[in-house]
């Protein structure tokens, strides 16, 4: 499996927390083990791992969808900028021209595509580690505060973003 492919297996896989997050444990150890092509074996996580494994792959689940939503508009506004919003072109970053105003929209917007997709690979392989650490009983510990501090610093910044919409 070749690098691009693996990062996109883990951005896949970010994306399946939330829905997985309502899966039973068995079915979650099979989408880790189809996604990434690898083995992957419960070791009786129990109740209390299962329960926070939910809560935790839900709350970096839900930052990844955050991440690929502001990734859509980003592209889409860049790439559109004239019909979205060149109202104002004048006035606006790389004005005061449409061309130049296209151009770093396009350039702020649509070129860092490939950046937002290693952002969301990199919350699915952190993803991956909780598995690994909760249902797995392998791995590092690290995973479960820093899925908790994803989701602190994503809510806050869902926030903000909201306030300046």
């Amino acid at each position: 499996m070749g690098k691009v492919e693996r990062v996109l297996r883990a951005a896949y896989f970010a994306l399946l927390g939330v829905p997985v997050a309502f899966a039973p444990t068995g079915v979650r150890a099979r989408v880790v083990r189809r996604v990434f092509r690898s083995p992957f074996e419960l070791r009786e996580p129990g109740v209390w791992r299962a329960i926070a494994h939910s809560v935790l792959a839900l709350a970096v689940g839900l930052v990844a969808w955050f991440a690929a939503f502001l990734m859509v508009i980003a592209a889409v506004r860049g790439i559109f900028y004239p019909l979205i919003a060149a109202h104002d072109y004048e006035h606006s970053w790389g004005g005061p021209t449409l061309a130049g105003a296209w151009a770093v929209h396009f350039a702020g917007g649509a070129l860092p595509f490939p950046l937002w997709v290693l952002l969301i690979a990199g919350l699915g392989w952190i993803q991956l580690q909780l598995t690994r650490r909760l249902l797995g009983r392998v791995g590092p510990w690290w995973p479960v505060p820093i899925s908790v501090l994803l989701f602190l610093g994503g809510t806050a910044f869902f926030i903000a973003w909201l306030h300046q919409v």
